[in-house]
């Protein structure tokens, strides 16, 4: 018996469901929270958008988390934004959360750079929100083990890294751990690229200090271990993203991993971003593409002609006229 239309749509759909890849950053559609949203009961994590069941029974678990997270959300896109102003790819269709175009939907160096900027976001969002005491679980960092030098001090509220990262992980990387949330390949590439973020969030941390004395003298300092902030964990990523790796799912004895494509077979660095699809052109409009063209915008030129990937050497600003 031949099957029907109707068999192969169902087929298709199922097709997309199962190689869908971008589950991973869809929850960046908490932006578009209305203010107007308590979120102070449990059935209210229904209404919240581009979350998937993972994240909803979290959310249900974690009520006093919710805003933090919506505010992690508004911080990628801003940052985002910021962060590739200058570029060919602007980062402007990640405002288009959960529907994404083929920039971000597909496992583009672009969508390594936001699914690590999205992970070290909502972490060190909820480190900063321990601080202020916006967060009833938690509260400031633990103090440092060493002894700070002659005229140091540990004092002050160190931001609470550790739980940003522990309930951060746990929201981010949820979609990536469901059982149909695609292929393994993208799976491993996604939570890859998520804790690259982390690890640049991590290294951001430092000694922050404030004097004391007679006089402003400074004879003593209170310190404290504090986060850079998200713009300079996104600039540290950039350069990731511009460096980034293509990698394929090669076997390797038993089993198949994530292998730079055009090197001798070597892991993957623990600290490279890394991608399985080259980038739409960015030169020309294409809104299918998530590509608004860079007509009439400034960004960076690269080499001696303007092409569309961030590869070669920077060379300053020009304004793009077609």
């Amino acid at each position: 018996m031949k099957p029907s239309p109707q068999f192969f749509l169902a087929a298709f759909l199922s097709l997309i469901l199962q190689t869908g890849i971008c589950y991973g950053i869809k929850w960046i559609a908490l932006s578009k929270t209305p203010s107007s949203l308590a979120l102070n009961q449990t059935q209210h994590c229904k209404q919240l958008e581009g979350l998937v069941v993972s994240q909803v029974q979290l959310c249900r678990s974690n009520l006093e988390l919710m805003q933090t997270i919506i505010q992690a959300a508004r911080e990628v896109i801003k940052t985002c934004r910021k962060t590739f102003s200058d570029m060919r790819w602007n980062c402007s269709s990640i405002e288009l959360a959960p529907n994404y175009l083929l920039d971000l939907e597909r496992g583009t160096r672009e969508s390594a750079f936001v699914y690590a900027l999205s992970a070290a976001a909502i972490s060190h969002t909820i480190a900063r929100a321990c601080t202020t005491g916006d967060l009833p679980g938690c509260s400031c960092g633990p103090i440092p083990g060493e002894t700070p030098g002659p005229g140091y001090r540990w004092g002050g509220c160190a931001d609470n890294l550790n739980y940003g990262l522990i309930m951060g992980s746990k929201f981010s990387d949820a979609p990536m751990k469901m059982k149909k949330s695609g292929s393994q390949a993208n799976k491993l590439m996604h939570l890859h690229n998520s804790e690259v973020g982390r690890q640049v969030l991590k290294a951001s941390l430092e000694m922050k200090c404030k004097c004391h004395g007679v006089s402003g003298s400074c004879s003593i300092k209170t310190c404290w271990k504090g986060l850079q902030e998200l713009r300079d964990i996104a600039l540290d990523l950039k350069n990731k993203y511009l460096s980034a790796t293509k990698v394929v799912h090669r076997p390797m004895g038993t089993r198949k991993y994530l292998v730079p494509k055009d090197i001798d077979i070597r892991p993957v660095k623990e600290t490279e971003l890394i991608y399985l699809q080259s980038s739409p052109d960015f030169c020309m409009k294409n809104e299918k593409v998530g590509s608004h063209g860079t007509q009439d915008r400034w960004a960076l030129k690269t080499g001696t002609s303007m092409s569309s990937g961030p590869q070669g050497d920077l060379e300053g600003h020009q304004k793009l006229q077609s």
